[in-house]
């Protein structure tokens, strides 16, 4: 089996689908690994590092030839394939509902798209979930550079000056990044509080030393949705939710928004006129900016890979935040992919062999069709 790793070609795309760690454990199985030229070089991974692995470094149509799988962090476009074997496996991102040609055209072409972004959060899945690896850098990095935009100082200091004030930070959404914006903020000596619509994520709020801040007075609401992940509120949440979240707001310096709904915009969180109740100097930063409606992602006017200012608040967000830390990112990412593959490797095939409980989730196209429920309707 010959594994095919390709240099991304998406706009902004840093990332890389294999590292040297990941290319031993690969020959390890028995599998040959093909790596373009080049291909770890914006993630810090010289071609030498990968031939030091065992790894054949050729341009981008010899490694793709003769390969039954394809890596890749974003999706190749069909045309890079050509020369791979017919019925070859594709495991990338593939961004399903916003690029239905896409999906379309490895059908047509004959290929098995693996979508990861696709993998259950079920427990023995943990370790394959793309999602969660890149968001917990990325809920990381969100605070740092909310941080470096921000005109004070994050923790209290006393000096003999007079003190300083701690930063008041505002995480809402309680998912794998903000978890991660808490922890990061709480690091940096701020105060912190969040807010998510799931109720369940309180005591893990609490369990990072932050203050949850949560609609009281609404009964029978719970946002929990298949996989984890948040569900669209009722009316009557969303104003009672708005309203908390305008009188908490103004008091704040940081924001970091983070909420997400698979195959929809990004839900508005905060509107311009809560931007403007804020003081003059504090920061936002929309994790979900790139999934926006061109209006703003979670922020109104927020702008990927711009730092807008309203209202004398600056509004930051990046289209690809992970990217921003291209070599822990790829290290992740490229972890997921193996862990992926080799627990469902077979030895006596030599090749990966899917169940149905993740292998029907993530596959896209198979047989020259498009497969996958969540695309069918």
């Amino acid at each position: 089996m010959r594994i095919a790793i390709l240099k991304e070609r998406a706009p902004g795309e840093t990332r890389v689908a294999a590292t040297p760690e990941t290319v031993k454990k690969f020959l390890a199985l028995g599998a040959g690994v093909a790596v373009e030229e080049g291909a770890g070089e914006t993630a810090s991974v010289p071609d030498q590092a990968y031939r030091d692995a065992g790894a054949d470094v050729v341009p981008g149509p010899q490694a793709v030839e003769g390969a039954g799988i394809v890596l890749g962090v974003q999706a190749p476009d069909v045309l890079a394939l050509a020369g791979a074997k017919p019925g070859a496996l594709v495991a990338a991102l593939f961004d399903p509902f916003t690029q239905s040609d896409r999906v379309q055209a490895y059908a047509d072409a004959g290929f098995e798209a693996l979508a990861m972004e696709f993998m259950p959060r079920i427990t023995r899945a943990q370790s394959m979930d793309v999602l969660s690896s890149q968001s917990n850098l990325a809920g990381y990095k969100a605070v740092l550079t909310a941080a470096n935009a921000y005109g004070r100082a994050f923790p209290m200091m006393m000096t003999a000056a007079g003190t300083v004030q701690a930063a008041r930070v505002f995480v809402m959404g309680v998912g794998v990044a903000g978890l991660q914006a808490i922890a990061t903020a709480r690091r940096l000596g701020a105060q912190v509080s969040a807010t998510d619509v799931r109720s369940a994520t309180k005591e893990q709020i609490q369990s990072l030393g932050a203050k949850p801040i949560f609609v009281e007075n609404v009964a029978g609401i719970e946002g929990e949705g298949s996989g984890g992940y948040a569900t669209e509120m009722s009316d009557e949440y969303k104003a009672a939710q708005a309203q908390l979240v305008s009188s908490h707001i103004a008091k704040q310096d940081i924001v970091i928004t983070t909420a997400l709904i698979p195959g929809r915009a990004a839900p508005r969180l905060i509107s311009d006129e809560q931007i403007a109740s804020m003081k003059p100097g504090s920061v936002i930063f929309d994790l979900a900016v790139a999934q926006g409606d061109g209006t703003g992602g979670n922020v109104a006017g927020s702008k990927p890979d711009e730092v807008v200012e309203r209202h004398g608040v600056k509004i930051v967000g990046y289209s690809n935040t992970a990217a921003h830390l291209a070599a822990d990112a790829s290290a992740l990412f490229a972890r997921n992919h193996y862990n992926f593959l080799s627990a469902f490797w077979d030895k006596d095939a030599g090749k990966p062999v899917l169940d149905e409980e993740i292998g029907d989730a993530v596959r896209l196209t198979q047989g020259g069709k498009v497969v996958n429920e969540r695309l069918q309707g």
